[in-house]
């Protein structure tokens, strides 16, 4: 079963769709005058623009639900996989993944809040939505709805849930116990039961509820962890030039220890930067939707900015502590330039990157370093599991829209909780082989509907800009002035404003 998950997740992630990711980053950000540098002072300005609304969420708790969203294991574990299969210039790749993927995603968190509706008391949007509006495909529409109820729904808890059971038997010495039961052996996990009984309590209150605590605990783990990275950072500031050149070094084969890699450091790199900022990959929008923002284009300027914040903060935090370690592979050491003496890309069978990053980390902090990461992922992971069943969740309320949904949404949070404490019990090969086929499925669809409707995005943004432009401080969205059709959301708003 292994082998055969493992085969299907390499189909996914051939080397054609790597560089498909990057070419439609580079195409985004070419048309739209790379926003994702000249409007950054403005995203952060938006990020706590407030919401007055009793169905939607801020553009900050929306932001937060992404950032739970965006970052995960993929920020600790994924980067030290990366690293450690691809070598340091993997970094590298993901840096051009978020920096261009920072684009997309404020495209697909448009085309999000264009083609979002009222369902229930709550506003939905996402791919399946701007797909059937947008594209007017629904048979399409559809499959991103299944792909992504079955990816989030069924394969990614797995990866978080596995990764926190893992660094903490990693560092509390937990174990899972085997039990006899009817005559077969069952494993028990303590910690998948407690993150069990903590998603139960959150999920069933609802997106506000999800938005509510994601506000909370977001900047408080993304902080923690950004600070720790500044400590270790600043006791190894000597060491800086050597990391960059390395990382540049092995990104690009200039050096013979990483020469032939470069493909290898290239899809690693794409691959873990998409499974951990997702830009291109249709979650985020989800999330987009949610807010309650007076133009489409705001909070597709915010969620740019949180690929930032996933990548370029927190995968870079981690990348340094594992390369100012020189523990990011068996038997690496500095010669006292940046240069490795040794390096080994194969994986090593018995060595857990989650444990690989703890290692890293306790090259710095002996005594706390293992911990400091376990309650960290246990966070980073906890809050990713949250927004994936909000996904999945929006996308069984896409599917049903026109009928009753409580008897569908609850055999949901049956088959979500199992597959979340399910990932505590089985191998991290097989959890993280599972994420990224539902990862590399996910953005599959989602990028071609995304390049099939790069007009009406660019004719928002255009339309934003030229409002900005005109001394509009808070630009207002009229679909039917684009020529955007089944924006019904955004046309009933207009009417009602007239109306009032």
């Amino acid at each position: 079963m292994e082998n055969i998950i493992k085969t299907i997740s390499n189909i996914v992630w051939s080397d054609f769709f790597v560089y498909l990711c990057l070419i439609t980053g580079l195409y985004f950000s070419i048309r739209t005058g790379f926003l994702q540098v000249r409007y950054i002072k403005h995203m952060c300005r938006l990020l706590f623009t407030k919401s007055n609304s009793n169905v939607g969420i801020s553009s900050f708790q929306a932001f937060a639900l992404a950032i739970s969203g965006r970052v995960g294991t993929g920020n600790i574990v994924g980067v030290a996989t990366a690293i450690y299969m691809g070598g340091p210039g993997a970094v590298f790749w993901m840096w051009a993944i978020a920096f261009l993927g920072s684009a997309s995603a404020f495209i697909e968190a448009t085309l999000g809040q264009v083609y979002k509706q009222e369902v229930n008391g709550q506003y939905r949007g996402g791919p399946a939505y701007y797909i059937e509006k947008g594209l007017g495909i629904k048979w399409y529409a559809l499959l991103f709805a299944i792909v992504t109820i079955i990816s989030t729904g069924l394969f990614l808890p797995g990866v978080q849930s596995n990764a926190i059971n893992g660094t903490m038997m990693n560092a509390f010495g937990l174990k899972n116990e085997v039990v006899e039961l009817f005559g077969l052996s069952l494993s028990i996990s303590w910690v998948g039961l407690l993150v069990i009984a903590l998603l139960v309590v959150i999920i069933i209150g609802g997106v506000k509820r999800l938005g509510q605590t994601s506000e909370l605990i977001v900047p408080f783990m993304a902080g923690a962890y950004i600070l720790m990275a500044l400590v270790i950072i600043g006791v190894n500031y000597t060491e800086i030039p050597a990391v960059f050149r390395l990382i540049f070094s092995s990104a690009f084969s200039m050096d013979a220890t990483f020469g032939g890699i470069v493909g290898t450091a290239i899809a690693w790199g794409v691959k873990r930067g998409i499974y951990s900022n997702e830009a291109g990959q249709g979650t985020a929008p989800h999330a987009a939707a949610a807010a309650d923002v007076k133009h489409p284009a705001q909070q597709g300027l915010v969620q740019a900015f949180s690929v930032y914040v996933d990548t370029l903060f927190v995968c870079t935090a981690t990348a340094f502590m594992i390369l100012f370690s020189g523990a990011y592979n068996t038997g690496a050491t500095f010669d006292g330039t940046g240069k490795a003496l040794s390096f080994v890309v194969e994986y090593i069978p018995g060595i857990e990157a989650d444990g690989f990053t703890q290692t890293a980390i306790a090259h710095h902090f002996p005594k706390i370093g293992k911990q400091f990461v376990a309650i960290a992922l246990f966070f980073f992971a906890f809050t990713t599991v949250m927004a994936y069943y909000y996904y999945a969740e929006t996308n069984i309320a896409y599917i049903f829209k026109k009928g009753n949904t409580k008897f569908v949404i609850w055999i949901l949070r049956i088959g979500f909780l199992s597959a979340t404490y399910f990932g505590t019990v089985k191998t991290a090969d097989l959890a993280w082989n599972m994420g990224d086929i539902g990862v590399g499925l996910m953005a599959w669809v989602n990028i071609i509907a995304i390049l099939l409707m790069s007009r009406t995005g660019l004719k928002v943004w255009n339309d934003y800009k030229k409002q900005r432009k005109m001394g509009i401080k808070e630009p207002v969205f009229n679909p039917k002035e684009l020529g955007i059709k089944n924006a019904d959301f955004w046309e009933a708003k207009i009417n009602e404003n007239k109306n009032s």
